[in-house]
């Protein structure tokens, strides 16, 4: 299970949603041989008052937040985090400074869906990659 937040400014955000979102799918897939079927973005275009960053960013800054069920190893979640740099910059054409990724892991005990526990779900895709 993965589940994806990304916050940015609407004026920069709203017009490349689905693109970004296709990248960062595209990542998560092959990074963490995730199922193509399984998507779960969210996006949080931000009013510039609503949004503060650092000066070294520019109006594209950009955060990710992914959320996952506990299990890969660090060189699968590496390797997920150098797939979004280099697609993102090369596809869409972020600068490296306007990206951040998080990615925030949780025991499988502490997700629920389809009307039980994480770790009472049977995946059809392997959680340790």
């Amino acid at each position: 299970m993965a589940q994806v937040k990304i916050y940015g400014l609407a004026a920069e955000l709203n017009p490349v949603k689905a693109r970004l979102s296709d990248a960062i799918h595209a990542c998560v897939v092959e990074a963490f041989r995730f199922p193509p079927d399984k998507r779960a973005h969210r996006f949080f275009p931000l009013a510039a008052d609503d949004f503060y960053y650092p000066p070294d960013r520019t109006t594209r800054y950009t955060i990710i937040e992914i959320g996952v069920m506990e299990g890969r190893t660090v060189e699968t979640k590496k390797h997920l985090i150098r797939l979004l740099f280099e697609r993102l910059t090369r596809d869409l054409g972020f600068a490296v400074n306007d990206i951040e990724v998080t990615i925030t892991e949780s025991p499988k005990c502490n997700w629920g869906f389809r009307g039980q526990p994480g770790d009472e779900i049977a995946l059809n895709y392997r959680v340790e990659v």
